[in-house]
């Protein structure tokens, strides 16, 4: 695997990591080239997370439509 590829993140590790970019980002300790580093990481973290969600979103869906009675059974 190369080095810049990192194995998929669950949403709570996503989010986590998330949460650490944007405390170092509001600290204001970090220059601005590393600032915008930052925020380019914090967007492929949310690109991920919306992905995740979309993803549950969808299964839950199909669990709902799963579970609803047929017309003929209601």
């Amino acid at each position: 695997m190369a080095n810049s590829e990192k194995p998929k993140q669950t949403f709570e590790q996503a989010l986590e990591e998330l949460e650490k970019i944007v405390a170092q980002v509001e600290q204001g300790e970090i220059g601005l080239e590393k600032s915008i580093d930052k925020y380019e990481q914090g967007m492929k973290l949310i690109k991920h997370c919306r992905a995740i969600l979309a993803q549950a979103e969808k299964r839950i869906e199909t669990i709902n439509q799963q579970d609803r009675p047929t017309e003929e059974e209601g």
